[in-house]
């Protein structure tokens, strides 16, 4: 399988670290694609020109990462993270939902403040994304993933991790005290280890 690929996206860390904990990681060939140059391989793949999107041994081509990763689920032999239909699997398909949206915010604020000049436009929806992002964080405070035992857990490591890396400048964990120790405990777990974003 190939996966088109940013190393820095929190997306695509998010299918790497599912790939991991389903035993695939092996199966994965990472090929390199900016989304803003829209190159023909990635269009090919997929023609919304966004990452992740995997291509399959069969060549189907499948995105964004939320389908991906439940593709994945159906592979390899470890514990499944997409529970079976019922209340579970509700509730992490809508811990995943809400992981993403802090994903989708905190890159478009990144993508948005790099942008000048900053008017008062620009101000306005960054300080729109932020709020999106606390209120978020502030939902997850009052009840954390437990380990990563499903992809809404996966979806809110990868979150955090992005935080960390784009906004460091905003430490999150003072005011979200049970949501830090739970990225504490899984961060230093292979599927979070090893697919944080590069530094520098």
């Amino acid at each position: 399988m190939k996966l088109f690929h940013s190393p820095a996206s929190p997306f695509v860390r998010k299918v790497m670290a599912c790939a991991i904990l389903r035993g695939l990681e092996g199966r994965i060939e990472p090929v390199a694609a900016n989304p803003h140059v829209s190159p023909d391989v990635l269009l090919a793949a997929n023609p919304l020109s966004k990452i992740p999107a995997l291509l399959t041994d069969e060549g189907q081509a499948i995105y964004d990462s939320p389908v991906i990763c439940e593709y994945l689920d159906g592979l390899g032999d470890a514990a499944p993270l997409f529970p079976a239909p019922g209340p579970k699997r509700i509730a992490a398909l809508v811990m995943q939902a809400l992981a993403d949206g802090i994903m989708d915010a905190a890159v478009a604020r990144r993508g948005n403040e790099g942008t000048q000049p900053q008017d008062e436009g620009r101000q306005a929806f960054s300080a729109r994304q932020k709020a999106a992002v606390e209120r978020s964080l502030a939902v997850l405070e009052q009840a954390p993933p437990q380990g990563l035992a499903d992809i809404g857990a996966v979806s809110v490591a990868c979150a955090l991790g992005y935080l960390d890396f784009r906004f460091a400048h905003e430490p999150w964990r003072a005011a979200h005290p049970k949501l830090a120790a739970w990225f504490e405990e899984v961060a230093a777990s292979p599927a979070i280890a090893r697919t944080a974003p590069p530094q520098g």
